[in-house]
């Protein structure tokens, strides 16, 4: 009997809110007259390439609360890769596959779940299944912590990695603010060509705390002369200085505040580390404080402990928006975030052309960045606070939250 079946994946770096999109995929799948059976392949398009799959509809079948479970669950639970498709003009074999077992599988529609690169595959599909006039309908659905996708207001996952980000200079700076002893720390936030994750450090502040007292983003070149000057000037206030700065910042040459060579991963992008060690050095060179850097590092991705609710919440939207535009016919397409009002908070739900998405990046706006570079303004604060605003709740036992058994792609790797 022919089925009318979807599809979905996951690829790139994990987030709190990936795992809501695929929850609101599954749900709407589940709902929709039109699906039979939503499939899910392991560690993105390699999956498809590899043939392996899980039959979501089944295990859903099996646990209700299974879409409950998912949507508070971080990372992915599918799997990830970073795999680069070649461009099918020059190597026709990869697509070739994939639309094979799109074919043996009865796949009606392809959702996506990622970022920049992601949306790359999600191109690259799309104009093949165009050129040998397929019907099958490839969606992109957005995640990405570094918020840098463009034709969409925020992306899932940012908010609750903001959240984390603003929690962490909270609690750093009550740590700090114990001592009389002058001191400096450095947090080091992810953010390689995007400052967005670094500006939300800015929601830390309140009545009795301005920490960080600096932020550095790498919209902005950046000065390691200035940056002493600066550090020294806001020492003459406080005993405690707390800085902000991105992991890709760099100088007017475009040249890596890095502590060590950088590296390029499968798509070109440079794999930095050490932005935040190398400024320590400089302070206590310079300056001759006490001074130490902390670097986030991957704890900013995937903390659903302290998860934004709004963040989850859009996610799940989002993944069930993807469905409803593709039963409509909607294809080569990412669904889009457009927002209507600050306060009240509103946003509505669309889709955009891949083609203006894919490969491109969204800067945080230079007028969004205070005239010293240094700093942010109250129209970026205003765009971020929204996006960390609500609590989830999360199950415990033994003390410790309870998330989905992933052991089906861990205990691959020991066969």
């Amino acid at each position: 009997m022919t089925q009318n079946n979807v599809l979905v994946a996951q690829s790139g770096g994990p987030t709190v809110a990936i795992n809501s999109s695929l929850a609101g995929v599954i749900a709407a799948t589940v709902e929709s007259k039109k699906y039979d059976i939503c499939y899910g392949a392991l560690n993105g398009v390699t999956g498809i390439l590899d043939e392996r799959y899980l039959n979501l509809s089944q295990i859903v079948e099996q646990d209700s609360t299974i879409i409950d479970q998912i949507k508070s669950t971080p990372a992915m639970y599918l799997g990830s890769c970073r795999h680069k498709l070649p461009n099918f003009d020059d190597d026709s074999h990869p697509y070739e596959q994939i639309f094979s077992q799109f074919e043996k599988l009865q796949i009606s529609a392809f959702f996506y779940i990622g970022g920049n690169d992601s949306m790359d595959t999600v191109l690259k599909l799309s104009d093949y299944a165009k050129k040998i006039n397929s019907n099958i309908r490839i969606i992109g659905i957005p995640k990405t912590i570094d918020n840098d996708l463009c034709m969409t207001d925020h992306t899932p996952g940012f908010g609750s990695a903001a959240k984390y980000v603003a929690t962490s200079i909270l609690e750093i700076s009550h740590d700090t603010y114990i001592y009389k002893v002058k001191s400096v720390t450095i947090v080091e936030i992810m953010g390689r060509d995007a400052g967005w994750l670094t500006a939300s450090s800015a929601l830390a502040r309140n009545k009795y705390s301005m920490a960080p007292h600096l932020i550095y983003l790498p919209e902005v070149a950046f000065d390691k002369e200035q940056f002493i000057e600066d550090v020294k000037k806001q020492l003459k206030t406080t005993n405690n200085v707390i800085v902000a700065v991105s992991e890709g910042i760099r100088d007017k040459d475009g040249n890596y505040i890095s502590a060590g060579e950088t590296a390029e991963d499968t798509f070109g992008h440079a794999q930095l580390s050490g932005a935040g060690k190398t400024l320590e050095y400089l302070v206590k060179e310079q300056i001759g404080v006490k001074v130490r850097s902390v670097e986030i590092n991957v704890l900013q991705r995937c903390a659903s402990h302290i998860a934004s609710k709004t963040d989850l919440d859009e996610a799940f939207v989002q993944g069930k928006k993807a469905v409803e535009f593709a039963s409509n016919g909607v294809t080569a397409a990412m669904v889009v975030i457009k927002r209507l009002s600050n306060d009240p908070y509103t946003v509505e739900y669309d889709y955009a052309v891949i083609k203006n998405i894919a490969n491109e990046a969204k800067s945080v706006p230079v007028e969004w960045i205070n005239k010293e570079g240094n700093n942010i303004t109250k129209e970026l604060f205003n765009y971020l606070l929204p996006l960390i605003q609500g609590e989830v709740s999360i199950k415990y036992s033994n003390g410790l939250p309870t998330y989905m058994d992933v052991s089906h792609l861990h205990k691959r790797s020991e066969k």
